[in-house]
């Protein structure tokens, strides 16, 4: 999920202000990260936060980094809920808790995320992307009838057959 733009991020962050430290050291902790490597990226991403404390983007990737090389679930959390209470209408810090939430084994907050991010921030296609990729389940055909009845697996190959894969409900 959160692999899907670091550049886009960094493009988000840029603007006619100077390049700071704050700055340079975040675009060596997308480098890092598009690289595969979390625990490098999370050191700069930490020297990032220091210089610029109140910045969604270096709380957002900083949570994201700690949830992916220190397994610390729920600082990650913290970090991530915070950016998106200083900025929630941009799809990569919906993307970043939710991939903290995949993360930890918590699916479902990771899809009520998603479908908050789709509203708040806008129809955006890596959320799109992303709901699709964790795999939003439909319910059963019958509902009365358990999902692993013979009845209910028929059908529901038949549905899928003439209506696709399931999609968010937004």
């Amino acid at each position: 999920m959160a692999q899907t733009s670091y550049a886009a991020a960094a493009g988000a962050m840029a603007g006619p202000a100077p390049v700071d430290a704050g700055m340079l050291e975040f675009k060596e902790c997308l480098k890092h990260m598009r690289d595969g490597h979390p625990e490098d990226a999370l050191g700069h991403a930490r020297r990032a936060l220091g210089a610029a404390p109140k910045n969604p983007f270096y709380l957002s990737y900083t949570g994201l980094l700690a949830a992916m090389a220190d397994r610390r679930f729920g600082d990650a959390e913290t970090l991530c809920r915070e950016a998106l209470n200083l900025k929630c209408n941009h799809a990569q810090l919906y993307l970043n808790l939710a991939e903290v939430y995949t993360q930890a084994g918590r699916t479902g907050d990771a899809i009520d995320t998603l479908e908050k991010g789709m509203v708040s921030a806008g129809r955006d296609f890596r959320i799109r992307r992303a709901l699709e990729r964790i795999g939003v389940r439909r319910g059963p055909v019958f509902s009365f009838l358990h999902r692993s009845n013979p009845v209910n697996i028929f059908f529901g190959r038949l549905r899928h057959r003439f209506t696709g894969p399931a999609r968010s409900s937004a």
